[in-house]
């Protein structure tokens, strides 16, 4: 599946989607963004059921800011509507599928209810 583009307008509608959604935070001058691109389109051709979504953040300041992105690359990973990652830096390929792994593998129901205690 080709990665998709998240904007203001998208972005809460594919993150409460359902399912667990990656989003590579950018931008076109950051050397360590274009190294990671091939790595994350890779890995989405690998993971047809996963959305992969890019925010450019020269294009969409307000999402950089509404998440606190500070350093790019940063990598979100956001499951059942819920951010159960995020962590700068560009990721090799198997810590990225390390960390798709660990993300399909987490009790939600789990998640919630330390959620609901915090």
């Amino acid at each position: 599946m080709a990665t998709v583009t998240l904007t203001t307008e998208n972005f809460d509608e594919v993150a409460k989607s359902g399912g667990i959604v990656l989003v590579d935070f950018w931008a076109e001058w950051c050397g360590p963004c274009r190294r990671f691109a091939p790595v994350f389109e890779q890995s989405s051709q690998k993971h047809e059921d996963i959305v992969f979504g890019k925010v450019d953040t020269e294009a969409e300041p307000e999402l950089s800011e509404r998440f606190g992105i500070s350093s790019i690359p940063t990598l979100m990973a956001v499951r059942d509507g819920v951010i159960v990652f995020a962590e700068p830096g560009a990721l090799p390929e198997a810590v990225l599928e390390n960390v798709i792994g660990q993300v399909r593998e987490l009790d939600m129901d789990d998640v919630r209810r330390r959620m609901k205690k915090s």
